[in-house]
């Protein structure tokens, strides 16, 4: 089972873009995601093709499960 953190924030541009935080710390603290989001808008440490990361729109815990089959 694989976890992944997806932070989604809206750009100059009005575009979504997203990071992706493989095993996040659970239990999800909402208010540590939000807290992280601000800061890293804040840096403006990244840029994307539709430009800076404005605003936080929403985050989610993204549950996968994989099963290989051994084919003989």
């Amino acid at each position: 089972m694989a976890k992944t953190l997806e932070l989604h924030f809206n750009t100059e541009l009005g575009k979504t873009a997203s990071l992706s935080i493989e095993n996040p710390k659970e239990p999800i603290d909402e208010a540590v995601i939000k807290q992280s989001m601000t800061q890293i808008i804040a840096s403006e440490i990244f840029t994307t093709a539709s430009g800076k990361f404005v605003a936080a729109k929403g985050a989610r815990v993204v549950d996968r499960n994989v099963t290989d089959y051994e084919l003989v």
